[in-house]
C-alpha cells in the first residue's frame, strides 16, 4: 500500500530541474546537499575503471538519493520523499563530462560537432531503505559546428558546468539536428519518469 505524501525534497541545485518539477505542478523543498556542513558523506561523481555511462550515471543518482535522505536526519526534517537525478553526456560509449574551464568547453563542443551522442539522466526517489530509479536515454545528433559558432556559444556563459558543455534549453538548441527520446531528460529531468517514480511512493501526481 502506498503512503500518499504531499511534497517531496528535491536533492539538486539545478534551476532547470526546479522549472520542470513546477511545470507539472510537483510541490517540493530544495535541499542542498553541498551547504551542509555536518554532512559526512559525499557523492564522488568520478567515474570507475571501465565503468560504463549507463552504470555510471545510476550510481551516482543512487548515491545523491541516499545521500539526500541521510541529510533529513542530521537536520531533523520530516521524512519525505527525496528526489534526485544525475545527467551524463556519452560519445562512443564514453563520458563526456562538465568541462572544467572555457579550453575544456571548446574542445567537448568540438568532439560534439556533426556526431550522433546520448544524453543519459538517471532520476531516483529514497525513502527509508527504499530506492526507486528510472533511465532516460535520449540520441541528439548535433550539427556540424564552425569554430566561430562554438566560439560565439561560449561567450553565452551556457556551457559551465552542463554535462557536454551545453544547455538545449538555451543558445544550444539550434544545434540539435534531430532528437530521439525525451526534451526534458537532456534537460536534466525527464518528466514521464519522474511521475512514474512519484506514483510509486504514492504522491498525487499530474
Amino acid at each position: 500500500m502506498s503512503i500518499q505524501h504531499s511534497r517531496i525534497y528535491l536533492a539538486s541545485q539545478s534551476p532547470r530541474r526546479r522549472e520542470l518539477l513546477k511545470q507539472v505542478g510537483v510541490r517540493y523543498e530544495a535541499l542542498l546537499l553541498r551547504n551542509d556542513t555536518r554532512r559526512e558523506i559525499d557523492v564522488d561523481e568520478t567515474p570507475l575503471d571501465g565503468e560504463i555511462p549507463a552504470d555510471y550515471v545510476q550510481r551516482v543518482c543512487r548515491e545523491k538519493a541516499v545521500v539526500g535522505w541521510n541529510t533529513l536526519a542530521l537536520r531533523s526534517l520530516p521524512p519525505f520523499p527525496v528526489l534526485a537525478a544525475d545527467t551524463t553526456v556519452a560519445l562512443d560509449g564514453k563520458i563526456i563530462g562538465k568541462p572544467d574551464n572555457h579550453k575544456h568547453a571548446a574542445e567537448i563542443l568540438h568532439m560534439l560537432s556533426g556526431t550522433q551522442h546520448q544524453v543519459l539522466t538517471a532520476v531516483a526517489i529514497a525513502l527509508g531503505e527504499r530506492v526507486e530509479m528510472r533511465l532516460s536515454i535520449t540520441t541528439i545528433t548535433f550539427d556540424t559546428l564552425s569554430e566561430e559558432r562554438i566560439s560565439r556559444y561560449l561567450h553565452t556563459g551556457e556551457a559551465h558546468d552542463k554535462a557536454g558543455a551545453y544547455g538545449i534549453q538555451g543558445h544550444a538548441g539550434a544545434f540539435v539536428k534531430r532528437i530521439d527520446g525525451s526534451y526534458s531528460g537532456v534537460m536534466g529531468l525527464p518528466l514521464y519518469e519522474t511521475i512514474e517514480l512519484l506514483k510509486l511512493f504514492g504522491y498525487p501526481a499530474p
